[in-house]
């Protein structure tokens, strides 16, 4: 048991996690950084699962890891309320949905363009505006509450608009680690958070092996057998092993991994990245319908299923390996110091990440800035849901554009 990290009692049953992430997984458009937004508010604000420094230190965790950030925080959240079963079913509820949705629009074979589908895209952008908006707010205020944290918050922002991609943000995360050791350490220490993971060491040390394994191992396998369904297996884990930030990051590693080969052709690689784009849960679940469209098996439902799997898995895999040792380091003194300058230093990468693209992708006009702004008060102030702004905006857009 030496080894194991702390356990706290079962809180949640699985069927409660399973449609509290499944009602996430059919609600929650947006991308990433929107699904902060909703876990923040379904797990921090409304049932209280785990404490505002609890959520933002895992927010943080899962932006240091390779995969789909905030597909990563729900299996975590899950795993801190039933361990690897809750991880399992949260992870479930949230994917399914639109893996399902992309999979069966890829056997329709159907158009995904037209002018309404482009409204309504248009309409869960802004609504991802006020979203994002309201986290940022509420996220800053705890989290940015001084001066030198509010220093380490704007030039971590500035860094992200500056250098765009991954080396901005890793960059503003490290110098908000180092900021946070050097101008935090007079903040007294906090009590440790009651947020803890159901996974010891030992189960830890062999899903790193795994992650390891799997991403050395694969690319071996496919040259030794060519074997097609390894193949396929072994590009779309690599393409979840290697992108950091998830999101709209994987599409580069997505284009190599399905188009060069010539498993994909650019029309259904375009039609499955729009289809991405008007669903709801992780846009990682875009691998679903480029597994189904692929011209040889594995293809069909197999080939989504294949997809899906593969591209997952090492994300969470590389989260199941870190998680035990993250909670021990996190409650020392200089730890947490660095973690306030690392929490500080996620404001500026939301707000970075509210200009550019969330709001510059979807604010076109003062009429869009207006819709925007009246969500986010909507949302902050009249404490709207955020599934009914969801609905409104993109319906709303419809009705606006004639």
């Amino acid at each position: 048991m030496a080894d194991e990290a702390v356990i706290v009692p079962a809180r949640t049953s699985l069927l409660s996690i399973w449609l509290v992430f499944l009602r996430l997984g059919l609600t929650s458009f947006g991308g990433p950084v929107a699904h902060l937004a909703y876990f923040r508010q379904a797990f921090v604000t409304r049932r209280r699962w785990l404490d505002e420094p609890s959520y933002i230190d895992l927010v943080a965790l899962c932006q240091f890891l390779p995969g789909p950030a905030s597909s990563q925080v729900g299996f975590a959240i899950g795993l801190s309320q039933r361990g690897l079963a809750g991880g399992l079913v949260a992870w479930l509820g949230f994917t399914l949905p639109s893996a399902f949705a992309l999979t069966g629009l890829a056997l329709a074979a159907r158009s995904l363009g037209g002018p309404m589908t482009d409204q309504v895209v248009h309409g869960l952008k802004l609504a991802a505006v006020a979203i994002v908006a309201q986290a940022v707010w509420g996220m800053a205020r705890p989290l940015a509450a001084d001066f030198r944290r509010v220093l380490i918050g704007l030039t971590a922002l500035g860094l992200v608009l500056a250098f765009s991609g991954v080396l901005g943000q890793y960059a503003a995360i490290g110098l908000g680690a180092g900021l946070g050791l050097i101008l935090c350490r007079h903040i007294p220490p906090r009590q440790a958070s009651h947020l803890s993971f159901r996974v010891s060491s030992r189960v830890g040390t062999a899903a790193l092996a795994a992650f390891i394994l799997f991403l050395i191992g694969l690319p071996m396998a496919v040259a030794m057998t060519h074997d097609r369904a390894l193949a396929v297996f072994d590009g779309f884990y690599r393409s979840g092993a290697l992108v950091f930030g998830g999101g709209h990051v994987v599409l580069p590693m997505l284009k190599a991994a399905v188009m060069d080969p010539g498993w994909v052709s650019t029309n259904d690689f375009l039609s499955g990245y729009g289809a991405a784009q008007a669903m709801p849960g992780p846009l990682f679940t875009v691998a679903a319908y480029l597994g189904a469209v692929m011209n040889a098996p594995p293809n069909g439902l197999i080939g989504a299923l294949v997809a899906v799997v593969a591209i997952f898995l090492p994300g969470l895999l590389i989260l199941l390996g870190v998680l035990p040792f993250w909670d021990r380091f996190r409650t020392q003194a200089k730890a947490q110091a660095v973690m306030l300058g690392v929490n500080a230093a996620v404001v500026g990468l939301l707000t970075a990440a509210l200009i550019d693209p969330v709001w510059t992708g979807a604010v076109n006009s003062w009429r869009d800035a207006l819709i925007a702004i009246a969500g986010f008060l909507a949302v902050t102030f009249a404490k709207a849901p955020a599934w009914s702004l969801v609905l409104i905006f993109a319906l709303g857009s419809v009705l606006l554009a004639g």
